[in-house]
């Protein structure tokens, strides 16, 4: 398999095109103030374009497209009034090459000051929205690294050094036969949890994103039965180079492999997710304004089903059910309870009228469900309030099913892979005979989504399902 890069300048990109409307704004809110337009007979167009290619080399200039989490907000600012007087400085050289005196010199203080403004107040934002997330631990990666000498401890400095990066670091594990490792602080407060005989284990037990291989591959035995286990877990895996990485003679069965930057150190990196980013990053947007504009439009609904709910059973109105997210994370999933108050007491007895094979209870005619939850099942209505574990963040529109952490624990190893991605309303299951499809369909089902994921097939589902919704297919 060849090596891929990957898009990793998709952000930068985003930053300079919201930098380029900043510039726009600040040109026409200085038009404004100075009663100008661009059909007077001074050449403003000109001066627009002029404006956009002299602030945008300005800016690059002076680093204002650097990680604004490693920076305090006074260099920021600093670096935007540099880059602001800079780039007019620019135009106006530019106009007198060009001998445009006509030009208002007040105009341009004034493009200037709104630059400088705007910039201010856009970057401000970021900075301290990302700076409220940092302390919230939000939107982290749980990282394992493999290693706990030099290479290590630079890549643990790295990542201590750069906490708004998101990363978080697990542990360290050493080779098997460092067993009298364990324990060992590495660095600061980052200590060897375990050798490599606890690597299977930690995968399965614990929700890790990502594991850094900071150790010539040569001192680990057997490394590609490692490897490829993360591999069909779909954990991405970074590899520092060291050389050796042609002796392991790997060669992935799902995953892609790329040169990619961590905190600035080349890595080679295994990824089974898809790594489609500007999609992905529209896929979140995507989740984002539908929850907000579904729970505003369907507020009226969500109280009439309360309502109905509350006034035919005994019991709360939600039903509320940990649930594996992305990687194995845990989290709340949110329901209309569909069933008698009681039952989770009750499915011990009904085991053996379960309809489907493997981990999964499900019941076609269910004697705990309550009649008003019978026609919210059948309209699959019952899933409205997981609109709120999309705007959390927990959950998309489309994607595998979350499942419950039981069921997780019964799982193949191939199996795992559906929870490398997030886990959504709906998927190719849903719209493809549920219950009537084996279980071990449905997984191979959710991995295809995963293997094949695009915005066009998350729009096509999306489209099918309404349609499931409409005639009355949920059970």
């Amino acid at each position: 398999m060849g090596i891929l890069k990957k898009n990793s300048n998709l952000i930068l990109v985003l930053h300079q095109l919201f930098d380029l409307l900043l510039i726009t704004a600040a040109f026409w809110a200085a038009l404004v103030t100075r009663g100008l337009s661009l059909n007077s007979p001074v050449p403003y167009l000109l001066i627009y374009i002029l404006s956009i290619i002299c602030c945008h080399i300005s800016l690059r200039l002076f680093g204002t497209y650097d990680s604004v989490r490693n920076q305090k907000f006074s260099q920021i600012f600093s670096k935007i009034i540099q880059a602001s007087l800079t780039g007019t400085a620019g135009i106006i050289f530019i106009m007198y090459l060009l001998h445009m005196e006509a030009v208002s010199r007040l105009f341009l203080a004034f493009f200037t000051t709104y630059l400088i403004v705007f910039s201010t107040i856009a970057k401000s934002f970021l900075y301290y929205t990302l700076r409220y997330n940092r302390h919230r631990d939000y939107n982290t990666r749980k990282v394992l690294i493999i290693g706990s000498r030099c290479r290590a401890i630079d890549l643990i400095s790295e990542i201590l050094k750069n906490p708004g990066s998101g990363y978080r670091i697990s542990g360290c594990l050493e080779t098997a036969d460092q067993k009298e490792s364990v324990g060992k602080i590495v660095f600061d407060d980052v200590s060897v949890t375990g050798t490599m005989d606890d690597f299977n284990n930690i995968l399965l037990t614990e929700a890790i994103d990502e594991i850094l291989f900071a150790i010539p591959l040569k001192q680990i035995d057997n490394i590609h039965k490692y490897i490829l286990f993360a591999e069909n877990m779909g954990i991405n895996v970074r590899i520092m180079p060291d050389f050796q990485i042609q002796r392991i003679m790997y060669y992935p069965e799902t995953a892609k492999i790329y040169i990619d930057s961590f905190l600035g150190m080349p890595t080679m990196s295994l990824s089974s997710a898809p790594s489609k980013d500007t999609e992905l990053i529209t896929k979140a947007i995507i989740d984002f304004t539908a929850a907000g504009l579904g729970i505003l439009l369907l507020s009226p609904l969500l109280i009439l089903i309360s309502l109905a709910i509350k006034l035919t059973s005994k019991g709360p109105v939600l039903f509320a059910q940990t649930r594996c997210g992305l990687n194995g994370r845990h989290f709340t999933l949110y329901k209309f309870r569909t069933m008698v108050a009681n039952a989770e007491e009750l499915k011990e007895d009904l085991s053996t009228d379960n309809e489907m094979d493997g981990p999964v209870f499900k019941m076609r005619n269910d004697p705990r469900i309550t009649p008003i939850g019978y026609i919210l099942r059948k309209a699959s209505l019952d899933e409205l309030p997981q609109l709120f574990n999309i705007l959390k963040g927990e959950m998309s529109l489309v994607g595998p099913r979350p499942p419950l952490p039981s069921e997780v624990e019964q799982y193949h190893l191939w199996q795992r892979r559906k929870l490398s991605m997030k886990p959504g309303l709906t998927c190719i299951w849903q719209v493809s005979g549920r219950n009537d499809v084996s279980f071990e369909q449905w997984m191979k089902m959710d991995l295809e989504y995963i293997d094949n994921w695009s915005l066009l097939l998350d729009f096509k589902l999306l489209g099918l399902t309404a349609k499931e919704v409409t005639f009355g297919g949920g059970h």
